[in-house]
């Protein structure tokens, strides 16, 4: 089987998926009008016809199948532990007095002491100080690495490849000392430990870099036989299943901090990064509350609509995200099996959000809302009540129960509104 990645990637430069991508957010579809019918997949369906009626019935047999077409189709397999080996965890810096004494803040290398090839990823800790007990934590990824999540000057600055960016002030692709906190206004520390929650992030960019050709000095090389001669096979997984995994490995790591309710986490992530989240949390049973902010095509968005970004305007400017086969529903949508609607069932009976934001139509919000609307029949059979609602909400009215969703003012980022719901939905769900 060949690899699916477009010759358009493999020109010399790297931004050129971004560019494609903007281009086409020019003629995309906007209008509701001109969107085709469509049929979804079924929920409770399995494979061999049977009608799935019980919450057993789901978890034992529908789930498993309904997660092994995501593997097939859209994110790959994640490798088995055995690939990995043992994974090293080392605090190797704890500043009890962060935030004028709001926090405790610790760093910590995490490495696969097999796989040397690969230079590990390190997570960034704050937990709340004074409170007297292990405290729930927010786990998610950042674009701009540890250095520009805090305000903090003393946070080590990433040495990794990042995205070019003046704004961020990104400078051959590395981040320079004017990158600090520039992503600390979607990640309000203070906001969040004041209401009792720990936050453990990491870079994504130490798991893989973000370009076709990224893979070659990230994880999933490390953990390939053949290393970068690599030739990715439908099934495979692609980077957003490798950021995930190491989302689940802060998990793992979370396990074993005495200040962290473990058995409290909520994985959230913005963007492609939302989609890593949706991922993260369909596998990995530990995240209780799962977040999908502005997830769009590939995330919480129905892929059927074809409105805004598309399965085929996604996998051309980005197929190394996805397994390869995911590059063959380019325009041909009704052939896949699975629709977004499942992803958002995969995390049932637990506590799932999805946020949209008005003037990010490329992501298209209607069809994120219809995803957790049509997820509902799965919570069903929890006995748990999803968004409540037949049709999307009005902008700033915040609906759902253990399907939560918003569409806000504003555009395709993260902000103190976003914070402020996602807040009040893990408090609620934590019996906090």
């Amino acid at each position: 089987m060949q690899l699916h990645f477009p010759a358009l990637l493999m020109c010399s430069t790297l931004l050129i998926g971004e560019d494609f991508a903007e281009a086409q957010q020019r003629t995309a579809n906007y209008d509701e009008a001109k969107i085709a019918a469509y049929t979804l997949p079924p929920l409770l369906q399995s494979a061999d016809g049977t009608s799935i009626q019980t919450a057993e019935a789901w978890s034992q047999k529908r789930r498993p199948e309904v997660l092994a077409l995501f593997e097939q189709h859209v994110f790959g397999k994640t490798p088995a532990p055995s690939t990995w080996g043992k994974v090293v965890f080392k605090v190797t810096g704890i500043q009890k007095e962060a935030l004028g004494g709001l926090a405790t803040r610790k760093f910590i290398q995490v490495t696969l002491p097999e796989h040397p090839n690969w230079q590990g990823l390190e997570i960034m800790l704050y937990t709340p100080n004074g409170s007297g007990r292990p405290a729930p934590c927010f786990v998610g990824p950042s674009f701009g690495g540890n250095h520009a999540v805090s305000p903090e000057p003393d946070v080590p600055l990433s040495t990794r490849w990042m995205r070019p960016s003046k704004d961020k002030h990104i400078v051959d692709n590395r981040a320079t000392e004017a990158s600090r906190g520039n992503e600390s206004s979607r990640w309000p520390l203070e906001m969040i430990l004041r209401e009792g929650f720990a936050v453990a992030t990491y870079y994504y960019g130490d798991v893989e870099p973000d370009h076709a050709e990224g893979w070659k000095e990230g994880l999933r090389a490390a953990l390939s036989p053949q290393g970068t001669h690599t030739v990715w096979q439908n099934g495979d997984w692609g980077a957003i299943g490798a950021w995930a995994w190491g989302l689940s490995r802060i998990a793992d790591y979370l396990e074993t901090d005495a200040d962290v309710d473990a058995k409290h986490l909520a994985v959230i992530g913005h963007s492609r990064l939302g989609k890593t989240s949706l991922w993260a949390g369909a596998q990995d049973s530990r995240f209780d509350v799962i977040i999908s902010n502005n997830s769009g095509e590939g995330g919480a968005a129905l892929m059927r609509r074809n409105f805004g970004e598309t399965t085929a305007i996604i996998t051309k400017a980005f197929p190394h995200w996805f397994t390869p086969t995911y590059t063959t529903y380019a325009g041909n949508e009704a052939a896949c099996p699975i629709d977004k609607h499942m992803l958002i069932a995969l995390a049932a009976p637990r506590p799932i959000y999805i946020a949209s934001a008005v003037e990010d139509q490329w992501a298209d919000p209607k069809g994120e809302f219809l995803s957790g609307l049509h997820a509902q029949p799965v919570y069903d059979l929890f006995g748990k009540k999803g968004v409540g609602v037949p049709e999307q909400p009005g902008i700033d009215q915040p609906v759902g129960d253990t399907v939560g969703y918003h569409l806000r003012t504003g555009k395709h980022d993260v902000i103190d509104y976003d914070w402020q719901q996602y807040l009040k939905f893990a408090a609620r769900h934590f019996g906090r």
